[in-house]
């Protein structure tokens, strides 16, 4: 397919990877020396730059999200993805020369070269994902992370239910606190149903690379378990060819793998893009960690619904699942967080 090319400063673009809201979006002013109020009926500049294809789960959740605000007409959005740690900074400083007013990406390589970067551009505003945590002499950087623990909490309610071994293998991009964290929660809520519950766990040292999450989740079924934590894509594509059941991460694959993945955690970036989008149109745009907006109970998160998997679980398990998932909404029920390497057992 013949694709249109676009240049920015020093980068070349394609059509794939540039979608602009508005034809008026080109006579967008600068936001001088902080970021500042516009104009309510002016859409927002913003850009995305992805280390990752936009198909790869956590990624295609914030350009889902970008792309739902252009349709409704509140932002332009220009995006690059596939972009290399080493040129990570560079990209960033080519979309801050060219007026956006917000920049959103994922900085978990390249954490303090990011922060020198927008330290030179305090007129724009960044929320990026990242391992570390707001720094408030750094008034235009924000950061986030898809802080889903209580949907992976409720997902391990599912799948200790589900596992006639008690063999669960998980497979994980990093052990970074983010992906620790989400597999510490479901393996509660799995361990919460059956206490003995055996867990296998391996990093593929990639965020994707599906062909290596395949081969390891291989090795896990031939070593007993399952039912597979599918963190990463590939997970799912093995449990399939060995007819073993799947838990799906960040987005519902269970569309692909209607036989095997039961349910999945869901990471819903809208309500963090909002709270930013708001702060960046008002004027007040700040250091702060948006983490929070990926809690349940800002709509961050959900349990996918069982859908071809319906009846086949439990119904007492099911029963439990909606007793807590309202328990969490009423902050009566707070999911454990354990930002730890989780081991095998």
């Amino acid at each position: 397919m013949t694709r249109s090319l676009y240049r920015l400063p020093g980068t070349l673009i394609t059509r794939r990877r540039l979608l602009v809201a508005s034809a008026g979006a080109a006579a967008l002013t600068g936001l001088g020396t902080a970021p500042g109020r516009l104009l309510a009926q002016t859409p927002l500049r913003v850009a995305g730059i992805y280390t990752v294809p936009v198909e790869q789960q956590w990624v295609s959740r914030i350009h889902l999200a970008a792309e739902a605000a252009v349709a409704r007409g509140e932002i332009a959005y220009t995006f690059t993805e596939n972009v290399s740690n080493t040129d990570y900074a560079r990209v960033m400083r080519e979309y801050a020369e060219s007026g956006v007013d917000l920049v959103v990406g994922e900085v978990f390589g390249v954490e303090q070269e990011s922060r020198e970067v927008a330290a030179d551009y305090p007129g724009v505003a960044f929320l990026m994902g990242s391992s570390f945590k707001e720094d408030p002499s750094l008034g235009n950087f924000a950061v986030f992370d898809n802080y889903i623990q209580d949907a992976a909490y409720l997902t391990g309610l599912v799948a200790g239910a589900m596992t006639e071994s008690a063999n669960i293998g998980m497979v994980g991009g990093f052990p970074i606190p983010e992906v620790n964290r989400l597999m510490h929660a479901f393996m509660d809520g799995a361990r919460e149903i059956n206490p003995d519950i055996r867990f296998q766990v391996a990093f593929i040292g990639s965020w994707f690379d599906p062909p290596r999450a395949k081969e390891t989740a291989f090795g896990m079924i031939e070593a007993g378990a399952d039912l597979m934590y599918a963190e990463r894509f590939g997970v799912s594509d093995a449990a399939q060819e060995r007819d073993v059941l799947a838990i799906g991460n960040v987005i519902d694959t269970q569309p692909e793998y209607p036989d095997t993945v039961i349910t999945s955690a869901l990471w819903h970036f809208e309500p963090t893009l909002e709270a930013a989008l708001a702060r960046v149109r008002e004027g007040d745009f700040a250091a702060a960690d948006y983490g929070i907006y990926s809690h349940m109970e800002y709509g961050g998160c959900s349990m996918a619904p069982l859908g071809t998997f319906e009846g086949r679980v439990p119904e007492e398990v099911m029963a439990l699942v909606a007793e807590r998932e309202a328990a969490i909404l009423a902050g009566e029920f707070t999911v454990n967080i354990n930002d730890e390497e989780p081991r095998s057992s």
